[in-house]
């Protein structure tokens, strides 16, 4: 099994994903071969709440260029996280 710390990278902190706090819901950058069981427990794990619901999505990277050369920035995978009723994470 691999480890919780390994699954999840980072918390995302966008402007985007405030407008998501009142929902309950948070986002987080994850491991691109993690999946949603393996994202979920690892979310339970780290800050012992109890998560409801997870969704994913796959962000491409995008074409950038260099001075004369072309290219991609690397591709990423977004968790967004529904907590229970009641359950909040506490940024320390």
């Amino acid at each position: 099994m691999k480890s919780p710390y390994t699954i999840i990278k980072y918390p995302l902190i966008t402007e985007k994903g405030s407008y998501l706090g009142p929902q309950n819901k948070y986002l987080f950058c994850v491991d691109k071969r993690a999946n949603k069981i393996e994202i979920k427990r690892a979310i339970e794990e780290i800050y012992k709440v109890k998560v409801s619901d997870v969704n994913t999505l796959r962000v491409r990277g995008k074409k950038k260029r260099v001075r004369q050369e072309w290219g991609r920035t690397p591709e990423w995978k977004k968790a967004v996280i529904s907590l229970e009723e009641g359950e909040k994470i506490e940024w320390q």
